[in-house]
């Protein structure tokens, strides 16, 4: 079973559309027991930091995300749900999950490229990971999003994408993999990562939460 988490995600179900459309069962959830006992996690967002960030505070599941993450729960985030691993945000004031050292920093508009980054772009893959299976290397993806991940570790980006500078697209670590990019609005690329990770065997090392 896969938990969804339902924090202020306006693109929730979307991504609950997109993992039935690949054959996973899911599970919407606020319930941080639910999480703890899942076999696989997807931790969707779109919005602010700091709401998402006080959002799983509030509901006791920032614990229960680094409980399951530190056990090797295969973990997939997307758009907030890679920045909010990280220590902080330009976003905002509240401290991330910390699980991956690093932070998250605004984007700098420059000359004709604007600020949302918002559209389809390429990406440069940097390393090979099982969820790309089938993924092109020159193949696009769809992002909305107006601040980029800087990882301390930069061995975990598995992905990048260029706007006004290197954007980290996609990380990897141990059981963590998470995606600027919105696999639910990029068609085929996005549901052969879907897929990819629904049929995911699970983890059997453990994550280094605490670095």
């Amino acid at each position: 079973m896969i938990a969804l988490l339902d924090v202020c995600g306006g693109n929730l179900r979307s991504v609950q559309r997109a993992l039935h459309h690949v054959g996973a069962q899911v599970e919407v959830t606020r319930d941080a027991d639910i999480v703890r006992r899942a076999d696989k996690l997807v931790v969707p967002g779109q919005g602010a930091f700091d709401m998402f960030m006080a959002g799983l505070t509030a509901r006791g599941l920032g614990e229960a995300l680094r409980d399951a993450i530190a056990r090797g729960v295969p973990y997939l985030g997307i758009c907030l749900g890679l920045q909010v691993l990280f220590d902080a945000s330009d976003e905002g004031t509240h401290a991330g999950l910390g699980i991956l050292a690093g932070r998250v920093d605004k984007i700098a508009p420059q000359g004709a490229l604007k600020v949302p980054h918002m559209g389809w772009n390429r990406l440069e893959r940097r390393r090979e990971d099982p969820l790309l299976a089938g993924v092109a290397d020159d193949a696009y993806a769809y992002f909305v999003h107006s601040y980029r991940a800087v990882p301390a570790d930069p061995s975990i980006v598995v992905l990048e994408a260029e706007h006004a500078g290197p954007v980290t697209a996609a990380i990897r670590r141990d059981n963590l993999f998470a995606c600027q990019f919105h696999p639910e609005k990029s068609q085929a690329v996005g549901l052969r990562i879907l897929a990819n990770f629904a049929e995911l065997a699970g983890e059997t090392g453990v994550a280094a939460a605490a670095r």
